[in-house]
């Protein structure tokens, strides 16, 4: 009997009751998710972004950093045809030893090459980060709602047909020449329409989803129009986004450098990479350490923009996260 009760004992300790909770069972006890954490995860898994940043840190360093000690003056030698388109070893040899400053070599005027790359560098890059700020900003908030009211679009349409048959330089063109060449006289020439471009792109992107299931459910219940684009359209289009700032951003160094090319763009009291590659086209064959040395600068940060945020829109892509 003995025998038979630790029998049933030991069968009894296999199985336990469990109360049926209506609460417990509704709790989901999976990890929560991180839309960003997820992305840049997807982005630093390949390691070639990794060294991509660090290269772009570096200029951003140099580009921000050195002008406040290197301080550069494009006619502090204006007065000493010796110092005329130096090369950079005899520039070395002639101010008398090795240093930074001349370690590119010397320019038309005798200024110093390495110190007016990195001066031009600097406001290469603030003319694209502000100019794909407000462009972008602009672009963004009049696409959505351009693309979301019927109203809207019909007034848009007409606006952007005729200003879109303007070609874009020749507009910029007669800005500078109105306003004049400063700086944010030149600003506002490329961002006064620069922002529709944009606008009519993403007009585009949010009519393709703006009749999905959710966003019209959320028009049933009365969402506002605004909380609707904020809430049900733009998180959708994080990629998107991100794929046109990559493109934005590399693009107005390029416009700067063509315009400057072609003798329209900043004053010559503001240093930039398009205006030391227009003075040094002259000099192609004959001092070509002039030229290439801005060429080489201005096809870097491109690149550099352009392959950072490509990568970054893909690892924005919700379906590189599944």
């Amino acid at each position: 009997m003995s025998e038979q009760n630790k029998v049933l004992k030991s069968e009894d300790e296999l199985f336990r009751f469990i109360d049926n909770d209506q609460f417990v069972s509704e709790k989901i006890t999976a990890p929560r998710y991180s839309y960003w954490k997820s992305v840049f995860r997807v982005f630093f898994r390949k390691k070639i972004n990794i060294v991509i940043i660090a290269f772009l840190v570096l200029i951003l360093l140099v580009a921000f950093i050195m002008p406040i000690y290197w301080h550069y003056d494009p006619n502090e030698n204006v007065t000493n045809a010796a110092t005329y388109n130096l090369s950079p070893k005899e520039a070395i040899q002639y101010f008398g030893g090795f240093s930074f400053k001349w370690m590119l070599g010397s320019g038309n005027l005798g200024n110093s090459i390495l110190y007016g790359i990195v001066s031009s560098a600097r406001t290469s890059l603030l003319l694209a980060v502000i100019c794909a700020a407000i462009n972008m900003t602009i672009g963004i908030l009049v696409g959505a709602l351009w693309g979301y009211s019927k109203k809207v679009d019909a007034v848009m349409l007409v606006i952007y047909n005729i200003i879109a048959n303007v070609p874009f330089i020749l507009m910029v063109s007669v800005l500078v020449y109105i306003i004049g060449q400063g700086f944010w006289s030149f600003v506002f020439a490329l961002t006064v329409t620069g922002w529709l471009f944009i606008a009519f792109f993403f007009r585009t992107q949010v009519m393709i989803i703006r009749d999905r299931e959710y966003s019209l459910a959320s028009r049933c219940l009365g969402t506002p129009v605004s909380r609707v684009i904020t809430k049900n359209i733009l998180p959708f289009l994080t990629s998107v986004i991100v794929t046109l700032l990559a493109q934005e951003l590399p693009s107005y160094i390029g416009m700067e450098v063509t315009l400057a090319f072609i003798g329209i763009g900043l004053s010559a009291a503001v240093p930039s990479l398009g205006r030391m590659i227009a003075q040094a086209q002259g000099a192609f064959l004959t001092y070509p350490w002039e030229f290439w040395s801005p060429v080489a600068v201005a096809s870097a940060i491109t690149i550099i923009l352009y392959v950072l945020g490509q990568n970054l829109a893909d690892a924005s892509d919700p379906r590189t996260h599944m």
